[in-house]
């Protein structure tokens, strides 16, 4: 898919699902280090179905178990393509630091 990823920490339990509710703490940046997003800075985690997200972040949490960290580099293809979203240009390859905090 073109996905790049590294477990720093696989967790336990059982991977989620598409159809699973989880829920993480995050920074992501562009590839030259430009934050785009934290949920650390916000203080709060963020919580959503698996499959309600960028395909890069569907297939990238699979990876890990609730408790397990992960980094995620995805192409433009896996996130927001072409057309990019407010900070985030169009054709940007992203990077995510992702903790996963629980599985629902």
């Amino acid at each position: 898919s073109g996905l790049l990823y590294q477990v720093e920490k696989p967790g336990a339990g059982e991977a989620p699902k598409d159809s699973d509710t989880v829920v993480v703490n995050y920074k992501g940046t562009l590839t030259d280090g430009t934050e785009f997003d934290n949920s650390y800075t916000r203080g709060e985690p963020l919580s959503f179905r698996l499959d309600g997200v960028i395909p890069g972040w569907t297939e990238g949490l699979k990876h890990i178990k609730k408790g397990g960290k992960i980094k995620l580099v995805i192409p433009p293809a896996l996130a927001y393509g072409k057309t990019g979203v407010p900070g985030i240009p169009a054709n940007s390859t992203l990077v995510f630091d992702v903790e996963l905090l629980d599985v629902k």
